[in-house]
């Protein structure tokens, strides 16, 4: 029985061209002017100096540290600090109006009918959670936010570690065998899985289910049977 249902985000409620070419050249483009603005700022700072803590950086100019940062993002770096970041440059462009957030055509149907259900919906993605709530506010289906009951980053822990679907469990108070994982990514089902979690990959066209696949399969959120 599932009462719980665990999402990713990019590839399995939106799609990653969203991401990779527009959020990630928006904060591209901002952030040397952001961090030499913002430098003061207690957070911009506490992250700043994690980025160089991650870096190994034991001393490091404001130069230095946005020329690492903007080499994180053109190579997609999975930074917890870098994410944070973004996501404070990203609350910019959707307070403006600039974009809004992509979603597939059936998720937001899918996620109001399974809260409608009973289940309680949490967010688990490698960008900060402050990002995904601004995502998910600023979507193009309107306001998803009310849907989910929380939301994880990799500040529990990498996405392909089974511990950190088991303490995401312990934190929702879930047994592991009622929470279903929705991602695109095998590797990180795989790490679900490890942990007791029911599991589905998402397979979005133009890509398609592979054959004799460890994990339930389908294309979208309109045949999962959760």
């Amino acid at each position: 029985m599932i009462t719980t249902i665990l999402t990713d985000i990019e590839g399995t409620t939106s799609s990653i061209s969203f991401v990779k070419d527009v959020l990630f050249p928006y904060a591209r483009e901002r952030l040397p002017a952001f961090v030499v603005t913002h430098g003061d700022d207690p957070d911009v700072q506490h992250w700043l100096h994690e980025a160089a803590k991650e870096a190994r950086l034991v001393s490091a100019s404001r130069q230095e540290i946005i020329d690492l940062l903007v080499g994180w993002i053109d190579a997609d770096r999975k930074s917890t600090a870098l994410k944070a970041l973004q996501g404070m440059i990203w609350k910019d462009g959707y307070a403006s109006g600039e974009y809004r957030a992509h979603v597939y055509p059936e998720v937001a149907a899918r996620l109001r009918a399974w809260q409608a259900e009973g289940k309680r919906l949490y967010v688990y993605s490698s960008g900060s959670v402050p990002a995904q709530r601004l995502f998910f506010a600023h979507s193009e289906a309107g306001d998803l936010t009310p849907c989910f009951s929380g939301y994880f980053d990799t500040e529990t822990g990498p996405k392909r570690d089974a511990e950190s679907y088991r303490r995401i469990a312990t934190a929702i108070d879930a047994p592991p065998a009622e929470i279903l994982f929705l991602s695109d990514i095998v590797e990180e089902l795989d790490a679900a899985a490890a942990a007791g979690l029911q599991t589905t990959l998402l397979a979005r066209a133009p890509s398609t289910c592979p054959a004799g696949g460890a994990h339930r399969c389908v294309a979208d959120f309109d045949a999962i049977d959760g």
